[in-house]
């Protein structure tokens, strides 16, 4: 499972590639207790740094340009675990979830 992250530091934002094995349940839905998807490669363990930018927004389009991320589908970081679920309680189907937008 892949799944982008947009993180504030000082003077800019980070966009970061996670791909992780995708061990959850509906009781465990915390992505970040999921082990990474090649243990063998450390680098993948906290994340592919994909780029940097000034701004918020910069940062967003460069990762949906980067990751093809939906901009729909951004959530807040204490909100993915929600998506998740629903993703988990539709059986981790490969179409579109209901609302018609990509699981991507």
């Amino acid at each position: 499972m892949r799944y982008v992250e947009v993180r504030a530091a000082k003077d800019h934002f980070g966009i970061y590639l996670h791909t992780v094995e995708d061990v959850g349940s509906e009781a465990l839905l915390d992505l970040d207790e999921f082990p990474p998807f090649d243990p063998d490669d450390e680098s993948s363990e906290f994340g592919q740094l994909l780029g940097t930018a000034e701004d918020p927004l910069a940062a967003l389009v460069m990762a949906e340009q980067r990751t093809r991320a939906e901009r729909g589908r951004w959530v807040n970081e204490n909100v993915v675990q929600d998506e998740y679920g629903d993703f988990i309680r539709a059986g981790r189907p490969s179409d579109a979830p209901p609302d018609g937008r990509p699981w991507t």
